[in-house]
């Protein structure tokens, strides 16, 4: 068998719990630093936090839905599991890494696998001035918020932000605007995943943002900067012609 010792992971809502209990029972389980493989049981949620927990082992990452739309998640099933992980087909994502300066003179660096996004606090829309690559690319944008999606987050909070769907092995990071009100009708950009963006919170005071990378908050952030993290590497497996990209194209049909 290609992988013979599992480690095995879940959620906390108790139908996860529950299937962690029947899936030791049946193939045993190790430690995490241990395993050849790690199944993560859970949601899209619990997926990101076992990839972060879980980045400097060598065992890629298979997930099973145990929660609600498990779209980096395969199907549950208890048998057969050995045979779904020997066939199982491999995905390489790299997250971002966001280094938010806060008012308050704290820094907070993250990695985000999905997406950065800088959100309003208050009752006023934010400011927003935008660069990318040292090059001011936009002086004012007013808006609800900004974020800088990846390939395998643009599906989550970009695409209901109005933000592209992007191929996985795209070399494309989708910067998208959350109810833009000044420029009325922009939606965004296409940036190539070299990029460095750095949003400069205008009127601060007034108008404080929040940036968030993956479930990890700065508030009351003065700027913001983003890049391609391409040191950080995450190995995912999905079951044959269930995978990540057949997913992303599959989305843009529903």
């Amino acid at each position: 068998m290609r992988f013979k010792k599992i480690s095995f992971l879940a959620s906390k809502a108790d139908v996860a719990q529950q299937a962690r209990a029947a899936l030791v029972s049946t193939y045993g389980d190790v430690p995490p630093v241990q395993a050849d493989v790690i199944v993560a049981l859970g949601g899209d949620g619990f997926m990101l936090s076992t990839l972060h927990s879980t980045q400097g082992l060598r065992a890629p990452v298979y997930g099973m839905n145990r929660g609600t739309v498990g779209f980096l998640m395969n199907e549950y099933g208890e048998d057969g599991l050995q045979e779904r992980l020997a066939e199982a087909e491999e995905a390489v994502i790299h997250p971002l890494r966001m280094k938010a300066h806060c008012m308050d003179g704290t820094e907070l660096e993250a990695l985000a696998i999905n997406e950065v996004s800088l959100l309003r606090q208050g009752p006023q829309a934010a400011k927003l001035r935008i660069l990318v690559d040292g090059k001011e690319r936009m002086a004012e944008l007013v808006c609800d918020g900004a974020l800088l999606a990846t390939p395998a987050g643009s599906t989550a909070y970009n695409y209901s932000a109005h933000g592209p769907i992007l191929p996985i092995g795209a070399e494309i990071l989708a910067l998208t605007a959350m109810a833009a009100f000044r420029p009325r009708r922009w939606r965004g950009a296409l940036l190539p995943i070299t990029a460095k963006v750095r949003f400069e919170v205008l009127e601060m005071e007034k108008r404080p943002v929040q940036a968030v990378a993956d479930g990890n908050e700065a508030q009351a952030v003065e700027w913001v900067e983003i890049e391609s993290a391409p040191d950080v590497t995450h190995r995912l497996l999905f079951d044959p012609e269930h995978g990540l990209e057949e997913r992303l194209i599959r989305e843009q049909f529903v």
